[in-house]
């Protein structure tokens, strides 16, 4: 053989490990950690997706929610961005906006199955900008033993406004506990807490065109709902988050408040009962949902393969099963939900709002509209403000910052 021939055939040789090497790697930003009961599961599909798809590799990357989204804005800001994240729905906005992501191209099929209520949630100007991968409902959890103390015959738990504040000023005069456990502090879920009765009293924040409509009857009326409701809550509600809650409950301190499906394992020892949120005069039972969602970012060059895989993560049955062991409100109703309320009919409440809820507000500084409502709203719980004071400020405030 001529030392040409030699080089060659060495150097294709060579070439062929740096071929098997050529993969290309999808990093994914996920909010949260390895260690959550989800997590084998995802790993297992992300694993079958790369045997389907030999010429990508995925790397997952787990980050605490308290530095995620923030490393993953960062990342996106600086021209770096991971192929797909998985983060809140509430960031959509911002960054469908800012032209960081990309939409998911939906065939009818895809998006059929979803309820409508579900794929709103990250739904912006006709397109969606992420699939929904984790999800979330809230029921109104009351005590059995302090309502039959109070004289409430309520055997299926307060199902309007007007027999919710019976049942709190019931508890709050004839036991020792609260009538209702009110989140007001400078967290989250104080906006949360308040979209639940303002979704059952069909209010809205941003109407489906985006504007603002925070003054309307609706919310006046709800935020009015509020201020007497606070008058039989625990003392200081303002020091009070959701989770700072779950012992009043099950220590019988409080005789309602609401949460996720998962307070049904929180109450154990509590003679209990789950309802649909009581619904408003000029609504029906709703409930806030909530939903995290995998996105895929722009300029990557990964784009493509990133949506595929994505799609495949969240499609039916494995989202099923993801959803299962993360023990969250299905995505998708179906055989598996039925079965689900059959073997534990506490899930009913939870999965009967989900056609009539409403998503977080999709506002480009989410942030900041949740910190002018919660000033807001706390500003009525202590009763500083009206309820059509309280519309105006939030009205004129959000018009402003959007």
């Amino acid at each position: 053989m001529k030392f040409r021939s030699i080089i060659l055939a060495t150097t294709a040789l060579m070439a062929l490990p740096l071929a098997a090497q050529a993969a290309e790697e999808l990093h994914i930003v996920n909010c949260g950690s390895d260690t959550e009961p989800q997590a084998p599961v995802q790993q297992k599909h992300i694993e079958e997706w790369e045997a389907e798809n030999p010429d990508y590799t995925v790397r997952v990357e787990y980050l605490p929610w308290e530095q995620c989204q923030a490393k993953t804005l960062t990342l996106a800001a600086a021209g770096t961005p991971p192929a797909a994240a998985y983060m809140g729905s509430r960031v959509l906005k911002q960054l469908s906006s800012s032209e960081q992501i990309v939409p998911i191209a939906m065939s009818e099929e895809e998006l059929s199955s979803y309820e409508p209520s579900v794929i709103s949630t990250v739904q912006i100007g006709g397109e969606v900008w992420g699939l929904p991968r984790a999800f979330s409902t809230k029921g109104l959890f009351w005590n059995k033993d302090l309502f039959a103390e109070a004289g409430l015959d309520m055997p299926e738990g307060p199902q309007t406004f007007d027999e919710m504040l019976t049942a709190a000023k019931a508890i709050s005069e004839n036991t020792d506990a609260a009538g209702f456990g009110l989140p007001a502090a400078d967290m989250d879920n104080t906006f949360h807490e308040f979209l639940n009765f303002l979704y059952s009293n069909g209010g809205q924040v941003v109407d489906a065109d985006g504007n603002v409509v925070f003054d309307s009857p609706q919310n006046v009326e709800t935020l009015t709902f509020y201020q007497e409701l606070a008058k039989y809550s625990q003392e200081g509600p303002l020091a009070y988050e959701r989770g700072g809650l779950e012992p009043l409950f099950k220590e019988g301190q409080i005789g309602m408040y609401t949460t996720y499906a998962a307070g049904r394992g929180k109450a154990e020892g509590v003679n209990f009962g789950v309802s649909l949120i009581p619904a408003g005069p000029q609504g029906e039972h709703s409930t806030l949902l909530i939903t995290d969602s995998l996105v895929v970012f722009k300029g990557t060059g990964l784009e493509e393969p990133a949506q595929n895989l994505i799609k495949y993560l969240t499609a039916p049955e494995r989202q099923a099963e993801f959803d299962k062991e993360g023990g969250w409100t299905p995505i998708r109703l179906g055989a598996d939900t039925e079965a689900l309320i059959e073997e534990d009919p506490t899930w009913k409440p939870f999965i009967d709002a989900i056609p009539t809820g409403g998503p977080e507000p999709l506002m480009t500084d989410f942030v900041g509209m949740q910190d002018i409502a919660i000033e807001n709203i706390q500003g009525v719980v202590l009763g500083e403000l009206t309820p059509e004071e309280a519309a105006t400020r939030i009205q004129e405030d959000l018009s402003a910052l959007d």
